[in-house]
């Protein structure tokens, strides 16, 4: 059995397990085991939502053993007030949480793929009531938004707090440069986009600008090096403040 067979057989055992517990309503995939199958590979998991009849979520989320009734649990988190991360004994991996009907239209979630339910459910719980939109922040803001997260991680680092200038860099500051990516090529259509992550992906999503990310990451020791990567990304494709880009080069050590 190949992995999406393994995936999708194992959520329909799970399907099964939560009908014959008697006290569960529904189960429906989401991600690459719910509408957007078609991408699963050897390296997906499985997220769902399991819904459980009214007062019967907490025993679904204290007691796993609707789970390690299909295969021994070799390790589970309680990692959300509603759901577990666990590993089956067997390598597969799952992300889920627990809700009752009432509670799906506050929550946010993207469309999913009912698996098992029962009659009187209507397939429509499957798609959320309210979808968050990511902001579409104009270039110039990014651009300004890019060049002060350097600039301070800059000066953290010269500090000496490398770690901070780090993640202000080589991860605030490459958000960023994700998101002016759709502003200099089409994203490809044929790939999944993630509303909640944007850097799920992206270099399939933004073929011109991933050949550019590993320079403007280039590890905890070279957060400079990065910077001034990203700065010079900066300037290759828009119009950079010349006295940011002179301080941002004077803080990683060039003029």
């Amino acid at each position: 059995m190949n992995t999406k067979q393994a995936l999708l057989t194992r959520l329909d055992e799970i399907g099964q397990s939560l009908a014959h517990s008697g006290q569960a309503l529904a189960l429906f995939g989401l991600g690459s085991v719910g509408v957007e199958v078609a991408r699963v590979d050897k390296w997906s998991d499985l997220d769902f939502f399991a819904i459980a009849a009214p007062g019967f979520k907490q025993r679904f989320i204290d007691n796993l053993d609707w789970l390690g009734n299909i295969r021994p649990l070799a390790w589970h988190f309680r990692n959300t007030i509603d759901g577990h991360k666990v590993l089956f004994e067997d390598g597969i991996f799952c992300e889920f949480a627990v809700f009752e009907i009432d509670e799906l239209p506050n929550i946010a979630y993207a469309p999913g793929r009912m698996i098992w339910k029962k009659p009187e459910v209507p397939d429509s719980i499957c798609l959320p009531s309210f979808t968050p939109k990511r902001e579409n922040r104009s270039t110039d803001w990014l651009v300004d938004e890019t060049l002060g997260n350097l600039y301070v991680g800059m000066a953290r680092y010269k500090r000496g707090e490398k770690l901070s200038g780090f993640r202000f860099v080589q991860v605030d500051a490459v958000n960023r440069v994700m998101e002016l990516a759709a502003h200099l090529e089409t994203a490809q259509a044929s790939v999944f986009t993630d509303i909640y992550a944007n850097e799920r992906r992206f270099e399939q999503r933004f073929t011109q600008t991933a050949t550019a990310l590993p320079d403007l990451m280039q590890g905890y020791a070279r957060t400079p090096r990065s910077a001034l990567a990203i700065l010079a990304w900066l300037q290759a494709h828009f119009a950079v403040n010349t006295r940011m880009a002179s301080e941002i080069c004077s803080l990683c050590g060039t003029d």
